[in-house]
């Protein structure tokens, strides 16, 4: 129910993502995906993307869901670009392994954005 892609060009790894699958509710998240910043801009994260897209449709998932806490705004339009529907922020969402330091509460304080991208109804 889990995969791993690399995007390779010229010899050189310039991206990845992972699609884990959730069972009990049908969905697969979009998880981990990065592109080399010598690379953005060519394609890559859209391919990475649709990538996952088609591996959740070729495992009959209902719906593919990912949390981004990116500020840039070409993150968000790309996954809008897919298909996703923004369903929801998190505000002051804390990364996994952060202790709510006063520090780095002061420096942290992000926001999760939540989407989702239906590939059929249940």
């Amino acid at each position: 129910g889990s995969c791993f892609w690399v995007a390779v060009l010229d010899g050189n790894v310039v991206g990845i993502v992972a699609a884990r699958g959730n069972e009990e509710d049908n969905t697969v998240e979009l998880r981990r995906m990065s592109v080399d910043s010598n690379y953005r801009g060519k394609g890559i994260a859209k391919a990475l993307g649709r990538k996952v897209l088609e591996f959740a449709m070729l495992n009959n998932y209902s719906s593919v869901v990912l949390g981004t806490t990116a500020v840039k705004m070409a993150a968000h339009k790309l996954y809008e670009s897919l298909g996703f529907k923004h369903v929801g922020v998190v505000e002051h969402y804390a990364l996994p392994g952060m202790t709510h330091s006063l520090l780095e509460r002061m420096f942290f304080q992000l926001r999760y954005h939540r989407y989702r991208l239906q590939l059929r109804e249940e």
